[in-house]
């Protein structure tokens, strides 16, 4: 059990405790006195007891050895009953006030109580997950606002100076933007995601064409993959479903966007379409810099970058996006990867029931 003292809960379960055996020992005495006014009655009225019977003093004598037992029986019980709720009360009081690594034991046979103190455990684990989430959520926050404002803040100071060159002023003003962007992508995507965790009931699902979606997302980014002399290896039969477009869409450009981002110079991305009895499945897969597997295990986390080098390419939430919106859509996202070979992100979709 936690540490005790004497808190106020304690002292009114004690209270509590006290009362009930009271009036325990008060009910018996008055059956007591019951009894032997009548035992009286009985021999006033000239019935006599003999001593092989229960003579009035021998009766006396066991009910006072039954109240002792039974008292002695019935405080132990109940203290051991109050005593762990006194613990679950004041354990209840530190997760009110933000100390989440409270933890209760029980030890006794009562299966209730045992199951309460095993939920109440239960319940201060979850809290304190979701407390290192959001302080991790809050501290990745403030670093990415601050890397692309720091940046901001000396390209602006830099342009104060009237003596650089126009190609410098040219430069600092694109690098000035280029943070403002960063800023930009950030905030929406912290907008989107919380939005998202927060919405309990999406859109009505509308009927569209996925292939067409694929190359819509494509020809988005053509400034992108052109840069880099990228082919695309489409193989996107015709085929409509009926699910999330807009959200959807953020999925196909963000994981296309990451492909080519990835890919080094003139090197080919496949986006292909498959459907199974059950599903819609889209397979993007790229030839670049890959992934280890403890990457893997965490590319779908709040924030994280399985390459540091390219940060300045993306704020870790992209992928933490796709899965979020995915969710929603009754869908789930696999990433297969090995290091230097490429990944293949698969986005596996349930078909809607006819």
């Amino acid at each position: 059990m936690i540490p005790t003292k004497k808190t106020p809960e304690l002292k009114h379960y004690k209270r509590l405790a006290r009362r009930l055996t009271l009036a325990f020992f008060a009910t018996i005495f008055i059956l007591l006195a019951i009894f032997v006014l009548i035992m009286m009655l009985l021999e006033k009225l000239g019935f006599s007891f003999r001593t092989g019977t229960f003579s009035a003093f021998g009766s006396l004598s066991i009910y006072i050895i039954s109240v002792i037992l039974a008292s002695a029986i019935s405080y132990f019980a109940v203290w051991n009953i109050f005593r762990p709720l006194s613990d679950l009360s004041k354990g209840t009081r530190k997760i009110a006030e933000g100390d989440y690594s409270v933890r209760l034991e029980y030890n006794g046979r009562l299966r209730e109580l045992a199951e309460t103190v095993e939920n109440f455990n239960y319940m201060a684990q979850e809290l304190s997950s979701i407390e290192l989430i959001r302080n991790d959520f809050i501290a990745n926050v403030s670093h990415e606002f601050k890397t692309p404002l720091s940046s901001l803040n000396g390209y602006l100071t830099l342009l104060q100076d009237d003596s650089i060159s126009s190609e410098e002023r040219n430069e600092y003003i694109s690098k000035s933007f280029f943070s403002i962007e960063k800023l930009n992508d950030l905030t929406d995507n912290i907008l989107r995601l919380s939005k998202l965790e927060h919405q309990v009931s999406l859109d009505e699902p509308t009927s569209f064409r996925l292939d067409e979606q694929l190359r819509e997302a494509i020809v988005l980014l053509e400034p992108k993959w052109s840069q880099k002399n990228i082919n695309f290896d489409l193989d996107l039969p015709e085929l409509t479903i009926c699910s999330q477009r807009s959200l959807l869409f953020q999925v196909w450009t963000n994981l296309i966007s990451n492909a080519i981002k990835f890919s080094e110079n003139g090197e080919p991305i496949t986006v292909k379409i498959e459907e199974s009895e059950h599903h819609y499945k889209v397979y993007i897969s790229d030839s670049g810099i890959g992934m280890t597997e403890e990457q893997q295990r965490h590319i779908f986390d709040k924030f994280y970058q399985a390459d540091s080098s390219r940060q300045a390419q993306g704020n870790g939430l992209g992928l933490a996006l796709c899965k979020e919106i995915i969710s929603k859509c009754d869908g789930k996202i696999y990433v297969t990867s090995k290091l230097g070979e490429g990944s293949v992100f698969l986005v596996s979709l349930r078909k809607a029931e006819k």
